[in-house]
């Protein structure tokens, strides 16, 4: 069975920071590119931050500079170091799961998301 547990969000005012952590169970972690989203009520959601297996990281320009994405493949576990929070920050995080298979396929997997709340 699959999972991708999210956890670390909360309500923190801004300028402040958070750091969240996806562990992953059923999957082999690492081979799999990772990634954060985010969706904000009323809005489609979108990438954050990415990481591949080989540790390459790709970020969204509103959070570059402020954000930054890890993983740990002993641990099975992918962090996103949120610094500098904004208001505008403020949504549900998801963490993503491209795991390949050997028929040249890939499966997609997804946490079930946490909040993350920034303060004005």
């Amino acid at each position: 069975q699959v999972q991708l547990v999210e956890s670390g969000g909360g309500l923190v005012q801004a300028g402040g920071s958070l750091r969240l952590s996806c562990t992953t169970s059923g999957i082999t972690f690492s081979i799999s590119d990772m990634g954060w989203y985010r969706q904000a009520p009323g809005k489609q959601r979108e990438l954050v931050a990415g990481i591949n297996s080989g540790g390459s990281t790709n970020y969204a320009d509103s959070v570059k500079g402020r954000f930054t994405i890890s993983r740990d493949n002993a641990k099975n576990t992918v962090y996103l170091q949120m610094n500098s929070l904004k208001p505008e920050d403020t949504a549900v995080y998801y963490c993503n799961a491209i795991t390949p298979t050997s028929w040249g396929s890939h499966f997609n997997y997804w946490g079930q998301g946490t909040q993350v709340t920034v303060s004005s």
